[in-house]
């Protein structure tokens, strides 16, 4: 098999299992972060108000990367930059206003800085540049795929556009105002399990290392807010099932 064909035939098989891969970037950095804590090897001093504002600061930079898949995500049509996890891919038009004028891939860009933010709370440039390489080979041969399944599709507008708009570097200067106004329902739908996530997966982290360390787990931001994204979860999964409030036809 041509390189080109093994490289797409991985990229799909990549693109169906995706969700894979935060998972076991997750095992990777709690486990390391256990250690560090367990050894003493964290650059903060314990329960110091360093290290928790350090805490805070690797939240921001994950709400940030949400905060880029929510604008994304807001400003799509229907079966466009979904999580098309069990059917394959999925596209009825090319995105090419709002972040699809800057960047090919917006939202492997913003699911890259969510996790970002987890690596970086490690407290370590090891890890931190493990983690960017293996994002880096994994979604690479995703994007791959997806191209190829783009350019068999739309042929030449799809490379007239991916010609002028890089992959995965932003380029400001080529922003389009997003052709599609701004609807939170198609939001609530598609970003309240990132929302969620980002709570539990810092709170699992800060709660094993209290635990670890013999410390209490008492950071009521971190637990408040893990409880309130829950509930919300919850409460957008009844109405999105039970109602047609969320429901927009084209979004």
């Amino acid at each position: 098999m041509a390189l080109q064909e093994e490289m797409e035939k991985q990229g799909l098989w990549l693109f169906k299992y995706r969700s894979m891969l935060p998972l076991v970037l997750l095992a990777g950095g709690l486990s390391y972060y256990l250690w560090s804590k367990a050894h003493h090897l964290r650059p903060f001093p314990e329960n110091s108000r360093s290290e928790e504002w350090f805490l805070y600061a690797c939240m921001a930079v994950s709400f940030l990367g949400l905060l880029m898949r929510i604008y994304i995500v807001g400003h799509t049509p229907v079966n466009t930059s979904g999580r098309n996890t069990s059917e394959g891919q999925v596209a009825d038009t090319i995105n090419q206003t709002g972040m699809y004028s800057m960047v090919r891939h917006p939202l492997y860009v913003g699911n890259f800085i969510m996790w970002l933010g987890i690596a970086l709370f490690t407290a370590s440039i090891w890890f931190v540049l493990l983690f960017i390489a293996v994002y880096w080979l994994y979604y690479e041969r995703i994007m791959y795929a997806e191209e190829q399944f783009m350019r068999k599709k739309f042929g030449n507008a799809y490379t007239d556009w991916a010609e002028k708009t890089p992959a995965f570097i932003l380029e400001f200067s080529n922003y389009k105002k997003p052709s599609l106004p701004f609807s939170w329902k198609k939001v609530l739908k598609k970003e309240k399990n990132g929302f969620a996530a980002v709570f539990i997966v810092f709170l699992l982290f800060y709660a094993a290392g209290q635990l670890i360390t013999n410390n209490a787990v008492q950071n009521n931001f971190l637990i408040y807010g893990t409880v309130f994204s829950i509930v919300f979860y919850v409460i957008i999964k009844i109405i999105r099932k039970q109602t047609t409030l969320l429901h927009e036809s084209d979004r």
